[in-house]
């Protein structure tokens, strides 16, 4: 079903398009390659462009089994999702309403996996699995045979870990990418692969994205659906639990949630709000993007004595939601009834039953679709009106600026054309004069707009320098953290006994490196988006400060061209141009590709780390071997062991240390340069291109079509009915762009109406 939103949009598109032809027949006329036209119509294209790939995305994420997919899959009317891949991936699934039934997977490449693999064998236990010393490579039978072996070997102690403690998640990718590997190999590629399924094929993507061990080989999944009422601009991503174990995944998440422009956040009903959910929280408010969070309390109908048992359950989850956010916004939903009531005759005998026993809890039923319907009709109207909505009136402005100016191009004209010669040439020459002022403006723009880059870059290469600072920085409060970590080392006594040292640092070297990833997700990271949102803010607030006087420049400038067109007898052209308006941020990040860098790489660890306490524990055991031979008091072998592990403790934070200064060094300079600066030198770019779409308005070059009529090349006739033909089209565009203009301010204050699905 077509929304509103979707007809104004195709509507605006379908001026922009019927705007082009003007520039070429304008060209026809004037015999030159004029560069107001060709600017004009780039910024056409532009516009085109921009609403065809203008993405709405919306995030759905909650921990595990909290009913994500089931959710996502009622907004499409079918059963498409396969749950997640549990704790071992973090691959993200994203929807979009398509023409046809299609899943699209993106591989890893085999470097790509084997440097995950390798970053994984840093420490692992047992020392001599492995034969050679060259590069771990997964496709070598020898490779995959011995670490095979390795996991044989352990003892009970470490196989327990392997199945799913948050300790030893990398043992887990290990196993995970080995049990993989013999469905994938004929897939993979040394470069990044893509495999497409369609049709009847659509259901296998489901093996990948419901499988750990083949979810492990992909970077994520996007489906195109051809059900359900959800607009084609909108990306549903089904994001991997919150929840995850594993510290990298929860940066994972946290990067994709600052591409999108709504989050929705889905809590079941039979856990409630629990701890690892207001960990997620309050990373993603510290990020400065829970404002676009709504909390979705998933329900099913056997797990509440009635509608007010439910809602005991639902305002504690706002009570405590609301020491996160202010005024959270909760709705209460069953994903499962909506998705049954969407598919009803395509449900299964079993599924029938079901939903025949939950249609007959009427105050349930009832309950569902009100808040289904007040869900739908907010997420509708953050996204289409609050978003999508400005962006429309935005394009249509610049379309308005453009019509207008080709609107003056061939008024002024056909006025030259009716007068005799001698009156011609005084306008053409009065013209040339004023053409002349207006270039020099031009440039004053340029070089004033380029200063005002160059006083926003010193300020944010500063901020950023201080916040990356290795002391009083964000760095130095990492290293902080890495130094005063301490090991339990009394804990690892009985696990040397039992495990022997290999594996005991093993245990020492997880436990470490999952509490500084830990750290560097759950408190580095968000803090590293609000440092960069608050250098948006100060981009944003530069410009707008800027454009404030280049605005009152061009007003100034037309009426200096209005008087000069009084004096040549020329209409003056309508001082009715809105209030210059700062490009939108996130409009310019999207159509350039701007993009902070991810956060969630791996910290690499050395492999020396090994070595250095092996040798040292070596010493000791030489130590222990002499004091023996000479019978001097013998330091028991279990406590010589403990001071190797102190001993490669030390070393694992030297290395650690290294890693950390070298990565956020890394790290600070994209921030930088690929984002901070960048972003603010395209932002010039756009504020200068509105400024001057304002001067083409009535600085158009007017002087070339009247000089070839003077001159006889073209027909003088022939070219007033083009003018006139030119002037009408334009004048039918503008009643269009004004309708369109009052039905999307009209709409913008008009309260959503509610409705099962989008």
């Amino acid at each position: 079903m077509e929304t509103t939103y979707t007809r104004i949009r195709d509507e605006l598109l379908q001026i922009d398009e019927e705007t082009l032809p003007l520039f070429a027949t304008a060209r026809g006329m004037t015999g030159a390659e004029d560069d107001t036209f060709r600017s004009w119509e780039e910024q056409c294209r532009d516009i085109r462009r921009q609403l065809s790939e203008d993405l709405l995305r919306v995030a759905v994420v909650g921990p595990i089994k909290s009913g994500k997919s089931t959710f996502v899959n009622s907004l499409f009317a079918g059963d498409y999702l396969k749950r997640g891949a549990g704790v071992v991936t973090a691959i993200v699934t994203r929807i979009r309403r398509g023409d046809r039934l299609r899943a699209t997977l993106f591989f890893k490449s085999w470097d790509e996996v084997n440097a995950d693999m390798e970053q994984a064998m840093v420490l692992f236990p047992s020392l001599e699995w492995r034969s050679e010393t060259e590069r771990f490579d997964i496709r070598r039978d020898r490779d995959r045979t011995e670490l095979l072996a390795a996991f044989e070997n352990l003892n009970p102690a470490e196989a327990g870990l392997i199945v799913s403690d948050a300790r030893n998640t990398d043992s887990v990718l290990l196993d995970a990418y080995l049990k993989g590997y013999d469905r994938v190999k004929d897939i993979l590629s040394d470069e990044p692969v893509t495999l497409e399924y369609s049709g009847e094929q659509f259901e296998t993507h489901k093996d990948f994205s419901g499988d750990d061990t083949l979810a492990v080989y992909l970077h994520d999944i996007a489906l195109e659906i051809d059900t359900g009422d959800m607009e084609t601009n909108i990306e549903i991503a089904d994001c991997q639990g919150s929840d995850s174990p594993n510290p990298l995944h929860l940066a994972m998440i946290q990067d994709y949630l600052l591409r999108t422009h709504l989050i929705v956040y889905v809590i079941s009903s039979r856990t409630g709000l629990r701890q690892a959910d207001i960990k997620f929280l309050s990373a993603i408010r510290k990020m400065g993007i829970i404002g676009t969070a709504l909390f979705l309390v998933n329900f099913d109908f056997g797990e509440h004595e009635d509608v007010d048992d439910l809602n005991r359950l639902v305002g504690k989850v706002r009570e405590e939601l609301a020491l996160i956010t202010p005024s959270p916004a909760v709705y209460s939903v069953s994903a499962l009834y909506n998705l049954f009531a969407a598919r009803e005759e395509k449900l299964s005998t079993r599924e029938k039953l079901r939903f025949a026993q939950w249609k007959a809890e009427k105050d349930f039923c009832r309950f569902s679709d009100k808040e289904t319907g007040r869900f739908n009709g907010d997420m509708h109207r953050k996204l289409t009106r609050e978003r999508y909505g400005l962006l429309l009136k935005n394009h249509l402005e610049r379309l308005d600026v453009i019509r207008a100016g080709m609107a003056r191009w061939a008024g002024v004209n056909r006025d030259m054309l009716m007068r005799d010669t001698i009156d011609v040439n005084d306008v053409l020459e009065g013209m040339k004069q004023h053409r002349k002022k207006t270039d020099r403006l031009r440039g004053l723009v340029r070089s004033t707009l380029d200063g005002a880059v160059r006083e926003i870059e010193q300020t944010l290469r500063s901020d950023t320098n201080r916040f990356f600072d290795n002391h009083s920085g964000v760095l130095g409060d990492t290293l902080r953290f890495l130094h005063s970590y301490a090991v339990p080392f009394a804990e690892y006594e009985q696990s040397v006994e039992a495990s022997g040292f290999s594996n005991s640092l093993y245990l020492v070297f997880q436990e470490m490196k999952r509490a500084l990833d830990t750290h560097l997700a759950e408190t580095v990271h968000p803090e590293v988006v609000r440092f960069v949102r608050e250098e948006e803010g100060k981009i944003r607030d530069h410009f707008a400060a800027v454009a404030g006087p280049y605005d009152t420049m061009v007003r100034d400038a037309l009426t200096d061209y209005n008087e000069t067109m009084k004096t040549l007898g020329i209409p003056p052209v309508r001082d009715d141009l809105p209030p210059l308006t700062l490009p939108d941020l996130a409009s310019v990040r999207e159509s350039d590709n701007i993009q902070l860098p991810p956060a969630s790489a791996s910290m690499y660890y050395s492999a020396t780390i090994r070595t250095e306490a092996v040798m040292r524990r070596g010493a000791y055991q030489m130590v222990r071997f002499l004091k023996k031979l000479f019978r001097r008091p013998v330091e028991e072998k279990q406590k010589g062991d403990i001071r190797a592990l102190k001993a490669g403790t030390v070393r694992l934070k030297r290395e650690t240390e290294k890693s950390l200064l070298f990565h956020f060094k890394d790290y600070r300079e994209n921030i930088k340069f690929q984002y901070l600066i960048r972003l603010a030198r395209t932002l010039a770019d756009r504020l200068h291109d509105r400024l001057m779409d304002r001067f083409e308005t009535y600085a158009a070059d007017l002087t070339r079509l009247a000089e070839r009529v003077t001159d006889q090349r073209v027909d003088k006739t022939t070219a007033l009915e083009t003018l006139e033909a030119m002037e009408t089209e334009c004048r039918h565009l503008e009643k269009r762009i004004h309708h369109l203009r009052t039905e999307i301010e009209r709409l913008g204050n008009t309260p959503a109406k509610e409705s099962r699905t989008l």
